[in-house]
């Protein structure tokens, strides 16, 4: 492995880990730093497109299920996050997802992405989110899959 590779990696598992931490907290406008200006994020209800569409999906879904939805805390945890470099500025990657509330497990799916590295700085390209279940009135099941 390339010295810039290692890097490369880090940097998308970096990303990844951000986009979940400042979802979880309502924190929209450091989130969508995470995303090209003219990203796209495909979700159960469409796909959106540049920032201020892709922040619909979150400010929507936090409307809809009061942010926590009834829950006192939400967590997106990420496993098994295969990255594949296309170049030193490309990459695709995907990983599975799965969320807790106080609640236990609410709902899971694999988030499916391509990564490019624009003004030295890896962001979301493209970024698609499956849901495989969800648990029945969970906080998931109440209208929030921008996931």
């Amino acid at each position: 492995m390339e010295h810039w590779e290692a890097i490369a990696r880090e940097c998308i598992r970096d990303l990844v880990a951000r986009y979940n931490a400042n979802g979880d907290s309502g924190r929209f406008d450091p989130m969508l730093e995470l995303f090209a200006e003219d990203a796209e994020m495909e979700i159960e209800a469409g796909t959106f497109r540049g920032k201020a569409e892709i922040r619909s999906i979150f400010t929507n879904a936090a409307k809809r299920t009061g942010q926590g939805g009834g829950a006192r805390f939400i967590r997106h945890c990420t496993s098994t996050h295969q990255i594949d470099l296309q170049g030193p500025d490309r990459a695709l990657g995907r990983c599975y997802y799965f969320v807790l509330t106080d609640q236990g497990v609410d709902h899971w799916g694999r988030y499916i992405d391509e990564y490019r590295q624009i003004d030295g700085r890896w962001l979301f390209w493209r970024r698609k989110v499956t849901t495989d279940a969800r648990v029945e009135g969970g906080w998931g099941d109440r209208g929030s899959s921008g996931d």
